[in-house]
């Protein structure tokens, strides 16, 4: 399918995605966003999936899809060639060949709220609370400028230039006397914009406006903690032991060669969790500060393990990596299906974990 062959273009399927997961919560190491596709072509189907594997791609391109959503980037670190002769390179030949774009949300969809964690409290039947690791809000400037009536649009155009956005409607509007200066017919002016634009905008204000010294006051809104952030803290509906709770993580996760296995007194009572879709050792730290019941992660390794439960750390849960992301697949399908009805949404079934064959002793 071609552009205009339909109403909704891969421009607008982008759209949603970064309003969901905002490409400016990923960390400063990580890829996203579109990889390969031509913004302009229509979508009608999109396929969702945590790895761009052979298998995936597949899938995609037998089932018509215009574009592939993944969570893992394809390309990430020291690539320098895309030639069909290589692993990945021919991946990216064969989607551009059957006209499907492969875009990726992978840290900005960890951090989003709600994002990776959230789905996998959700298929795990755990309450949110909050963040595990909350993201604080950038500090912004709110400046009040007040013009003479008639001069407002000038000044108000030169500061959206200089880097202000508006705040609530960032229009100018009527105002009376005011303790900073302000005359009764003056029109007042709110806009926000980062700390760094302070002498731009004082530079656009001091020529945009008629006075020589215009009136304006700015306020620095204090850097607050949001919502977003690594991994999430929530609760079960009613205390379990830590072997009822393991038997739960492993029933409400895809089966995986690798499993679930846990870490800590398996009568343990359970109640309070902490959850990080992907590797999640980093913050073994953070979760024995917060002094939850257990932690459910992937990819623990011994030492980290080891150490945290002799300093007396949360009991641990560890399953496959791809099995503790693969709920955010079916999160994003909903969120893009619910902003554009027109577009067919499926998650693709195939078990990306690299792992095939597991063999435990109990």
């Amino acid at each position: 399918m071609t552009r205009g062959d339909a109403g909704v273009t891969v421009r607008e399927l982008i759209a949603v995605l970064d309003a969901a997961y905002p490409p400016r919560l990923a960390e400063s190491w990580d890829s996203v966003g579109l990889v390969c596709g031509d913004p302009g072509d229509a979508v009608t189907r999109v396929l969702f999936a945590v790895d761009a594997t052979a298998a995936v791609v597949d899938e995609a391109i037998a089932w018509g899809a215009q574009t592939l959503v993944v969570h893992h980037p394809l390309l990430l670190r020291g690539v320098d060639t895309v030639a069909a002769d290589t692993p990945k390179g021919a991946l990216i030949h064969r989607l551009i060949r059957h006209g499907c774009a492969l875009f990726t949300a992978h840290t900005n969809a960890d951090s989003a709220d709600p994002g990776v964690s959230d789905a996998l409290a959700q298929a795990l039947g755990i309450t949110v609370t909050g963040p595990l690791e909350t993201r604080t809000a950038a500090a912004v400037d709110e400046w009040v400028v007040h013009t003479p009536a008639g001069d407002s649009a000038a000044v108000r155009e030169a500061l959206f230039a200089a880097g202000a956005t508006a705040n609530g409607g960032g229009h100018a509007c009527g105002h009376g006397g005011t303790e900073d200066g302000a005359s009764a017919s003056s029109d007042r002016i709110e806009v926000l914009a980062p700390p760094s634009a302070r002498g731009a905008l004082l530079a656009a204000l001091r020529t945009a406006h008629p006075a020589v010294e215009p009136a304006f006051h700015v306020t620095e809104r204090a850097a607050l903690p949001t919502s977003r952030g690594l991994g999430r803290v929530g609760t079960l509906p009613q205390p379990e032991t830590l072997r009822a709770f393991t038997a739960r993580v492993r029933a409400g996760l895809p089966g995986t060669a690798w499993g679930v296995r846990a870490a800590g007194d398996p009568d343990r009572l359970v109640r309070t969790v902490a959850v990080c879709g992907g590797a999640g050792d980093s913050l073994l730290g953070t979760v024995s500060r917060l002094g939850v019941d257990v932690y459910v992660t992937a990819d623990l390794r011994h030492h980290p393990a080891d150490e945290h439960l002799r300093a007396g750390g949360p009991a641990l849960i560890d399953a496959a990596h791809w099995a503790t992301e693969f709920p955010w697949c079916a999160q994003a399908a909903t969120l893009v299906h619910a902003a554009l009805p027109a577009v067919a949404t499926r998650v693709c079934t195939v078990r990306t974990d690299p792992w095939t064959l597991g063999a435990a002793d109990e």
